[in-house]
């Protein structure tokens, strides 16, 4: 940490983010703004004196004497998370990097990865890895008419109610890995404001050509589904198997592959109840 300290620091900001404390620092004022556009969904700026977790973000362009300061570089406390001549690549690392240490140390919040939306005062969950085709389902079932909460977490509190985590959705376009950034209203969809209840879960992955079969599960093997799904199981397992079943009280569980998500949305609608 002495080392990172002293490649010299211009600003700097803390905030707080579902109870984890964080601190910022950057080289340059200028890419400080750029910087807390990335910060995780929910992230309040604090005056903190003391944080759990220290993002050190240097951008190349500043003096080019130095050899290092060639390159773009972000470090979480004294782990070098990015590497890059693009400012742009850093910054997405740093996006992706804070919102999972969040996901991971946040006290009194479950991060299960999954794709939420709200339908008839019930969340309905999909949970899933990344390229599992989650934000995929999310994006039809939006433009069905569902309320957007989230395409990547659902945060869950201990009365087991889902609240939003309204990041841009990521689009993948076709045959690719690549994605572009799309904020639900700009697709004509209302974003969630208010806590619910979970009235069903849908796990499942894209399969070419598969028809939409799905068997339901009992809640203790919903439970397990969402386990597997939650950032911080190994990391703060007593609260996840407190806060789960109690998310699955009145929930259905659905498992299944599926062709294209088009073609369920209207049946996964018509179990919610």
């Amino acid at each position: 940490m002495a080392k990172i300290d002293r490649l010299g620091w211009a600003d700097g900001m803390s905030f707080m983010s579902y109870g984890v404390r964080v601190g910022v620092r950057v080289n340059d004022p200028s890419i400080l703004k750029e910087v807390i556009r990335r910060l995780p969904p929910g992230s309040k700026p604090a005056s903190l004196r003391i944080v759990d977790h220290l993002y050190s973000v240097i951008g190349g362009g500043a003096n080019q004497d130095s050899k290092v300061r060639r390159f773009n570089l972000a470090y979480w406390n004294l782990t070098r998370i990015a590497r890059s001549r693009k400012f742009e690549d850093v910054l997405e690392a740093l996006e992706s990097h804070a919102q999972i240490t969040v996901a991971e140390y946040a006290p009194r919040r479950i991060f299960v990865h999954a794709g939420v939306v709200g339908w008839k005062d019930r969340a309905i969950l999909i949970p899933g890895v990344s390229y599992s085709g989650k934000t995929t389902l999310v994006d039809r079932l939006i433009r069905a008419g569902a309320t957007y909460y989230s395409d990547e977490y659902a945060v869950l509190d201990a009365r087991g109610r889902v609240h939003p985590y309204p990041r841009p959705l990521g689009i993948r376009f076709p045959n690719s890995f690549e994605s572009k950034k799309v904020r639900a209203e700009e697709i004509g969809a209302e974003v969630g404001s208010k806590p619910l209840r979970v009235g069903l879960v849908v796990s499942t992955s894209y399969k070419d050509g598969a028809r939409w079969r799905p068997r339901s599960l009992s809640r203790g093997k919903g439970v397990l589904e969402l386990m597997a799904n939650t950032v911080s199981a190994r990391s703060q397992p007593e609260l996840a198997l407190t806060v789960l079943p109690r998310a699955l009280q009145a929930a259905e569980i659905l498992k299944g592959v599926r062709g294209e998500a088009g073609e369920i949305v209207e049946s996964i609608l018509d179990r919610v109840e």
